[in-house]
């Protein structure tokens, strides 16, 4: 076994292929990954937590495992896991301050990525309860953009996000509750793909944030993506929401098998803050958007109709922070602006949030009509390119959060609905910050999603293309 030298591979599944293949071995891509690690957390700063010792201990044993033949879809695969997630011996904070006690067992999600075989090599940062689109917080310090570091990777997934990005890892997981794995792949040129609701278990919780956070990957290429999704999907007996398995990694491995009607849509839903489509973004998605038409396809200017959707979205919201802040051992240690979406969540309690989660079945409707007439749609994933570390720092609870329906106003329309979701990269702005846009489907549509976006991925080539200075 000679290993890759500089030459190792990078990607999910090319790193699982040479693991088998025992071209590299388990032990050297851990020590490697927690060498950039180390190299990188006093810049970039991706990662809460750092198994390095159980990692390595964990990759010995893969290398055993794969000499005596055994194989698994990640053996012996270095990847990260959010900070929201129960990760056994080790803490879930949540991006909250505080001494919070260790995990007795892992969540579903971690359990079937060990069971694949992965090797989680630590916990990645995120903003107080997943709150906001930048991941910086007085429990962990900032995050910053591997493609800029006077930027942030986005949020709430942007630690999973930065360390993909910068090559730390081949992938992560991450959460999605109104955007938190669209946005950070967009504004780190990556995939990210917010599945349907219940896709992958959230367990221990029957559903977490009353419905509106499922749990996703973020890669640089699609078929990592799918790779990822597909060894943590599953259900959990005791979970609320139980979809019908999909093909996710046949998916990736084709175009779509006919011509798709695709409606282009740049008009946000209504959230009583006014909008403002950057040019650079416009003009990315329109380039997107033209070569989906050069590859074939139908693409119509069609806005959606969403109706009052925002109404069904904040009660769930905010009832699921207060949820949250019931596990944090000192509330006082927050935010003041997470205690007042904490209040928010009381006071929108009760027949409120009921009457909330009743509007999903119209919206679903409504919303849904479209899709009698299109196949899928391509939206902006956000607004605006990355924004600057320190743009949220220091606003007070409204006007942090009129800037951040601002900034990122296309995603979480699509966690009220609990449909599929796939961000992928649009392009960078002339400063070279990465832009990106998502493709939207209806319920349980991953396949044909994840085919659409293949292609475009073989056309656009997305991977080839690094922030300077990563990974090598």
């Amino acid at each position: 076994m000679t290993g890759y030298g500089s030459e190792w591979p990078e990607g999910l599944a090319a790193q699982a292929r040479a693991l088998a293949e025992r071209e590299v071995s388990a032990r050297e891509l851990v020590e490697r990954a927690l060498r950039r690690i180390e190299a990188t957390q006093s810049t970039i700063n991706a990662f809460r937590l750092v198994r390095a010792e159980r990692a390595v201990e964990e990759a010995r044993a893969a290398d055993e495992r794969l000499a005596a033949g055994e194989r698994l879809p990640l053996l012996g695969v270095p990847v990260a896991v959010k900070d929201d997630m129960d990760l056994a011996g080790e803490p879930t904070a949540f991006g909250c301050p505080g001494i919070f006690p260790p995990q007795r067992t892992d969540c579903e999600a971690v359990r079937r990525l060990r069971a694949a075989g992965a090797i989680v090599v630590g916990k990645t940062n995120t903003p107080e309860l997943g709150q906001w689109p930048v991941t910086d917080g007085p429990a962990f310090g900032v995050t910053r953009n591997p493609w800029n570091l006077k930027h942030t990777p986005g949020g709430s997934s942007g630690g999973s996000a930065a360390a993909v990005a910068a090559g730390l890892v081949p992938a992560a997981l991450g959460s999605d509750g109104a955007g938190s794995i669209r946005i950070p792949a967009a504004w780190t040129h990556l995939v990210g793909i917010k599945p349907q609701r219940g896709r992958i278990s959230t367990w221990p919780h029957r559903e977490a944030f009353r419905g509106i956070t499922c749990d996703g990957p973020l890669a640089r290429s699609v078929a990592d993506a799918a790779l990822l999704l597909h060894a943590a999907a599953g259900s959990h007996e005791g979970d609320l929401h139980r979809p019908p398995a999909v093909d996710v990694l046949a998916a990736a491995g084709h175009e779509p098998r006919r011509r798709l009607r695709i409606a282009l849509s740049l008009r946000p839903a209504f959230a009583a803050v006014r909008h403002w489509l950057h040019p650079a973004v416009r003009a990315a998605t329109l380039r997107i958007a033209d070569r989906l038409a050069l590859l074939g396809h139908e693409v119509v200017e069609e806005e959606l109709r969403y109706g009052p959707i925002g109404l069904a979205f904040v009660p769930r919201s905010m009832a699921g922070i207060r949820d949250w802040t019931a596990r944090v051992p000192d509330r006082a240690l927050l935010d003041a602006r997470t205690r007042a979406n904490a209040r928010g969540g009381l006071l929108l309690g009760g027949e409120v949030l009921r009457a909330a989660r009743a509007a999903e079945a119209p919206l679903r409707r409504r919303i849904g009509e479209l899709f009698w007439r299109f196949d899928a749609v391509l939206t902006p994933t956000t607004a605006v390119p990355p924004l600057r570390t320190g743009d949220l720092a220091g606003l007070r609870s409204r006007d942090t959060n009129s800037r951040v329906i601002a900034a990122c106003p296309y995603a979480w329309p699509w966690n009220v609905l609990g449909w599929p979701a796939v961000s992928v990269p649009s392009g960078l702005t002339e400063e070279g910050l990465p832009t990106g846009v998502q493709l939207l489907g209806p319920s349980n549509s991953e396949p044909l999603l994840i085919s659409l976006a293949a292609q475009l991925e073989a056309d656009q080539r997305w991977y080839e293309t690094w922030p300077p200075g990563h990974p090598r």
